[in-house]
């Protein structure tokens, strides 16, 4: 991820959000951007003919000198849904993941993998089954920021953030859920300040997924993002907070804030991230224009959701939602393993001349196929003589 601005040159910035289909939402909790730690839960009926949901194919931001207000795409909640078909489903987790530097010098992407939290954490932790966690972190001014949070994040979400426990999921476990992830951010983004070895110019984009049973959370703090494959087509769950979205642009300037050539305050490209003090201190940790709060977004999976990818602004600058979801999807029908899914996809992206870090995760929520138990067949070679000797005796001879 690029941040600093080199020059006033004129800028252009395209950013594309493919659609495949409308779906309805029947049920959908969102924190609102903005809104401190208040939730709203909206209850939303499936549309009828008289009321057709809005369809997004898709969606081109241009930010030029004229530096024209844009809208950002809005369509996420609405494909988005809670389904009550088979509330019993439980995800089959597996993963994997690929990193590449890219042609930059260093590389500055970190990320964290856990397939079985509970196993990971211990005996006192009490969460329904599956549960797992990952996260990417974008780093920017260095690695310093992006290594710390990924280093410290087991702490920062799971220890120090009061993380509820129970193996039953209600909608007070679902709310506090939400407020600890907050907390989280945010006690990540205060460590940054207060540790002296990591420089105040240094910062890192995040975002975190977190599956208990069959409920998938995710929060985000900048341009990375996730992106679920539902019967193959692509459903975007993460917002991009950049000065290219009409409300970030808006909640930026309501707070004293400036875009400039389409980067905020004309020094960085995202208006949420996590470190980056040399950009909040001047307006305090709470009235900063740049903010760690994340929007947290919660999915119920059901059996059409296949798997999900998770990755930084360099992957998702190159290609569409759509083109990664049938990159990895073919690739799981080919040999069906994610770790290789992850790294095709992120070498799709290094042949598309992308000059940034590239960090993939794919998190498959469908078990593998049984291996066969039909005896393999094995051919055999004739040697030129047994060839003549069986035609003869085929003929009679």
């Amino acid at each position: 991820m690029i941040v600093k601005r080199s020059s006033a040159a004129d800028m252009v910035a395209e950013a594309e959000i493919l659609c495949q289909q409308s779906v309805s939402v029947q049920y959908i909790r969102v924190s609102k951007p903005g809104a401190g730690n208040d939730l709203e839960l909206f209850d939303v009926e499936t549309p009828d003919v008289s009321t057709p949901p809005i369809e997004v194919e898709s969606l081109s931001i241009e930010i030029s000198r004229s530096e024209s207000a844009v809208k950002c795409s809005t369509s996420i909640q609405s494909a988005i849904r809670h389904t009550t078909r088979n509330p019993n489903f439980l995800p089959c987790i597996r993963s994997g993941s690929h990193t590449d530097i890219g042609a930059r010098r260093l590389n500055e992407d970190e990320h964290v993998r856990i397939d079985d939290l509970s196993a990971h954490l211990g005996p006192l932790y009490r969460w329904p089954v599956p549960s797992s966690f990952y996260g990417v972190f974008d780093g920017h001014g260095g690695s310093a920021a992006s290594a710390y949070v990924k280093d410290n994040a087991l702490r920062f979400f799971f220890e120090n953030a009061d993380l509820p426990q129970t193996p039953v999921i209600d909608e007070a476990f679902l709310g506090e859920l939400e407020r600890s992830h907050q907390r989280a951010f945010l006690l990540a983004d205060q460590a940054l300040a207060d540790d002296c070895t990591i420089d105040a110019t240094c910062g890192t984009t995040a975002i975190t997924a977190l599956v208990l049973g069959n409920y998938l959370l995710v929060a985000n703090a900048g341009d990375c993002r996730a992106v679920l494959c539902r019967k193959g087509d692509a459903v975007q769950i993460s917002h991009d907070h950049r000065p290219s979205c009409q409300y970030e642009r808006k909640r930026v300037e309501d707070l004293g804030g400036l875009i400039e050539y389409g980067y905020l305050n004309g020094e960085i490209s995202v208006t949420r991230a996590l470190g980056d003090w040399s950009l909040k201190l001047p307006y305090g940790p709470t009235s900063s224009p740049l903010t760690a709060e994340p929007e947290i977004h919660q999915v119920v999976l059901t059996e059409d959701d296949e798997f999900m990818i998770i990755g930084c602004d360099g992957i998702w600058d190159v290609m569409s939602n759509q083109d990664a979801v049938s990159i990895v999807r073919q690739e799981l029908m080919m040999h069906n393993d994610p770790h290789e899914c992850a790294k095709e996809l992120v070498n799709q992206a290094l042949l598309r001349e992308k000059n940034d870090n590239l960090t993939a995760i794919v998190v498959c929520f469908t078990a593998p196929p049984i291996p066969s138990r039909r005896p393999k067949l094995r051919c055999l070679t004739l040697s030129d003589d047994a060839r003549n000797r069986l035609r003869s005796l085929l003929q009679g001879n």
